[in-house]
Formats: C-alpha cells, sequence, structure tokens
C-alpha cells in the first residue's frame, strides 16, 4: 500500500522525515535488494549469472592497443573482442570504430531512422531512487491522467503525424495499476501504429495482459548492474529488489511480447562495466529467444528538480559514442536508441553512425502535450517532468534534420495482417 506523504505535493510529514533519513544513514533499515518481496514472480534463468560474472570480472585496463586491432580487424566481433572495444585502449581508435559501425548500420539498416514520442500518463511513484525526479520523496506535483486526459494528448500527438507511442508511469502499482496501464494501451492502439510501455516490472501474466490490450514491446532500464551500487541508490520500494527488475525482459517475451529493450543509465556506476552487462543482457537473452525484436538505449544522467548533485557530465559525449560503436560493432542487426536527453547536435551525429531510433516532441512531464504541440493552454493542472530534456526538436523539425543529413526519417516499420 502507497504510504499518504507519497501523494503530499508540498511537505513531507515527520514521520516520512525520520523514515527517509533513516534510509539514507543505516542500510540494516532497508530490505534485501536481492530477496524477491510478496508477489514477485520468480523464474527459472541462468542469465542473471551470465551477466554478473561477466560484470564482476571485467577488468577493461588489461586491454591493450593490439587487442584493439585485433577486435577491429575481425569479421566477426566476439564478446572479447566487445570488451577490447569498450576498454580505454580503444579511445584512439574511436574514429575506426565509427567508420565500422557505419557499415554494420547500413549493412542491417540501411539509412533510416526510426521515430517515435513518448507519453508520460502518471509521475506518482512508491520508489525512493536517489537520482530520479519522481522518487516518492521528492516535492513535486504529482498527477495521474484519466482515460479523457491520456485520450486527447494522444489525439494531439497523433495529429502531429506520429505513429509510435511508447507509454510511461511512475512506479506506483496503487496509482497507475495494471489495468488502467491496460486501458491507455487499448486507446494508443486506436491511434497509434505501434505501442510500447516503459512501466514497472511485471510478472508473465500481467504482460501477457498488456500484450492483448495492444502492447508491442516493453522497455525496462536496468539502471546499474553493481548489484552494491543499485542498493545504495534504490533505498525504498518494489524497485529495490535487482534480480526482479532484472528478469523483466525474459517475463514480458514469456506473456507474448514482441520485442524488449535493455538499458543501464550510464553514469550512476562504472559505465564501461555497466555497458557490457547490457549488451550481454541481450545477447544471452537473443539466444533463447531469436524470435524477439531486441534494442538497446543508451541514455546518460540528466538533471532532476530539487536536486542538483545529478548532472550528465560523468560520461562524456566521446565516450557515449564509443559505447555506441561499441554496441553497434557488437551486435550489428540490434537497433539502437538514443533520446532526447543528448544534445540535437550529438543526435545528428550519431545516426549517421550507429543509431537507428531517435524520440521527437518529448515532453516528461504529465498532461502538456497540447501547449508543446499547439501552443494552446488545456487549463488543466500538469504534473512535474521526471528529468529535464536536452533536444525539444519537434516531429516535423526532427523529420527534416534527418532528411537534411541524407537519411530516411521511418515513422512505422512494422504492419500487422
Amino acid at each position: 500500500m502507497m504510504n499518504n506523504f507519497f501523494i503530499d505535493n508540498k511537505t513531507l510529514s515527520k514521520e516520512a522525515l525520520e523514515k527517509k533519513h533513516r534510509l539514507e544513514t543505516d542500510p540494516s533499515v532497508r530490505t534485501n535488494h536481492m530477496e524477491y518481496m510478496d508477489g514477485m514472480e520468480k523464474i527459472t534463468s541462468d542469465i542473471q549469472d551470465l551477466v554478473l560474472k561477466a560484470f564482476n570480472s571485467y577488468d577493461y585496463n588489461k586491454y591493450t592497443a593490439r587487442d584493439v586491432r585485433n577486435a577491429l580487424d575481425h569479421d566477426t566481433c566476439t564478446i572479447e573482442d566487445f570488451k577490447a572495444l569498450l576498454s580505454p585502449a580503444a579511445e584512439p581508435f574511436l574514429e575506426e570504430m565509427a567508420i565500422k559501425a557505419r557499415n554494420e548500420t547500413g549493412k542491417h539498416f540501411g539509412n533510416t531512422v526510426y521515430i517515435f514520442t513518448p507519453l508520460y500518463i502518471a509521475n506518482y511513484c512508491e520508489n525512493y531512487c536517489v537520482y530520479c525526479g519522481f522518487n516518492c520523496y521528492n516535492h513535486i506535483h504529482r498527477m495521474c491522467l484519466n482515460t479523457e486526459q491520456i485520450e486527447h494528448e494522444m489525439k494531439v500527438i497523433a495529429q502531429s503525424g506520429m505513429e509510435e507511442i511508447l507509454l510511461l508511469t511512475g512506479e506506483s502499482r496503487s496509482v497507475s495499476d495494471v489495468h488502467y496501464i491496460g486501458e491507455a494501451c487499448m486507446l494508443a492502439r486506436k491511434y497509434f501504429k505501434n505501442v510500447g510501455l516503459e512501466v514497472y516490472p511485471l510478472n508473465t501474466d500481467e504482460y501477457k495482459y498488456l500484450h492483448e490490450c495492444g502492447a508491442d514491446y516493453v522497455t525496462v532500464f536496468q539502471e546499474t548492474y553493481d548489484t552494491d551500487v543499485y542498493e545504495s541508490l534504490h533505498l525504498m520500494g518494489h524497485k529495490r529488489v535487482w534480480p526482479y527488475r532484472f528478469n523483466a525482459q525474459e517475463r514480458a517475451l514469456r506473456g507474448g511480447m514482441r520485442g524488449v529493450a535493455f538499458s543501464a543509465l550510464l553514469g550512476l556506476s562504472d559505465f564501461r562495466k555497466d555497458a557490457l552487462a547490457t549488451a550481454l543482457h541481450l545477447y544471452y537473452l537473443q539466444r533463447k529467444y531469436p524470435y524477439a525484436e531486441m534494442s538497446l538505449s543508451c541514455p546518460r544522467l540528466r538533471p532532476i528538480i530539487n536536486n542538483d548533485k545529478i548532472n550528465p557530465m560523468d560520461v562524456h559525449e566521446k565516450q557515449l559514442c564509443q559505447i555506441i560503436c561499441a554496441y553497434r560493432i557488437f551486435l550489428p542487426y540490434v537497433g539502437i536508441t538514443v533520446s532526447s536527453r543528448e544534445s540535437s547536435t550529438f543526435r545528428n551525429g550519431i545516426v549517421k553512425i550507429a543509431a537507428t531510433k531517435v524520440s521527437a516532441g518529448v515532453s516528461t512531464g504529465i498532461g502538456d502535450h497540447e501547449s508543446k504541440y499547439t501552443g494552446k493552454e488545456s487549463g488543466d493542472a500538469k504534473g512535474d517532468e521526471q528529468f529535464e530534456i536536452n533536444d525539444s526538436r519537434s516531429l516535423d523539425h526532427m523529420y527534416t534534420d534527418i532528411s537534411d543529413e541524407g537519411l530516411q526519417p521511418v515513422l512505422n516499420d512494422y504492419l500487422y495482417v
């Protein structure tokens, strides 16, 4: 159940403040982040152990320029080659990596770039994640759109020409439950060709229900694969349970979802090790479910409201470019998304090399698409944003910019028959 102070937008009770302080200062009062909570489905899978073993044993400083040279010369990139391409030794080879990545992208995706937009429908959250603007202790305006408001937002977005939407909520089962998300999926199916979800992790039967409601794919950010760092950042709530989150994509596939996406939030921990683990998570799951569509996202930390300690500079653009190029060389057939967390300049450049999907017309707030898309104020209250974006281009602007780069913008690449 959600405590009352989660909904309070102005102040926290004395009891809540005391609990927050204890969670931050006394690890013994926190639950075990590796133990499942009641109601969480456990599945049998060896992928978690494989990924954690690789993460914990990865010593990127042992790789040399010779290792990187060999990796670039190989026709097929092995796991060991991928480790070399993520290492500091690969930084002087970035131009060569970019050329090889661009060639691989052309072989598998041509010159196409896919465009989508996110729609946040609720920002209530029952987790205390110290880096997230939605966290339950943050003083923000909370909002949960009703069905009429959701449909209105969707109409505005669809009128812009967008054909794929990604639905997002805060992680609150008590406010935005599975049936609420299912209603949003059914509405989205009326207006969009593809419907994605980025919500709290669910059980297999719940993913099956949402797929039947119209959802095509599921995105889950593991945030970090470093279980110790994860424990120190996720102090309370269901999101605290690392293994339940890790296995979300597999449960989604078992529930019938067509595709799944993976990501670490680069900058929370060692970004090279997190990049390795993210790619291997996909790599091993792809071999278990070869029919599934799988993709990678590459987000960095962005500033959040009421917390000036969160910043995007822990991983620099050159390092992000290295990661994305290494992803493409290791997994040439996989889609790579670069979000509006990044600048327009960076995104314009990386789509010519390795990225295949970008967002446009983005807002991470709740209920503000009419003002953003049309300039008209709806008069309804708005919910605060999850984080600051860095690229606010509209669909038309993004479409034109991609075309001007000699690339082909794509709004839908999947047909139901």
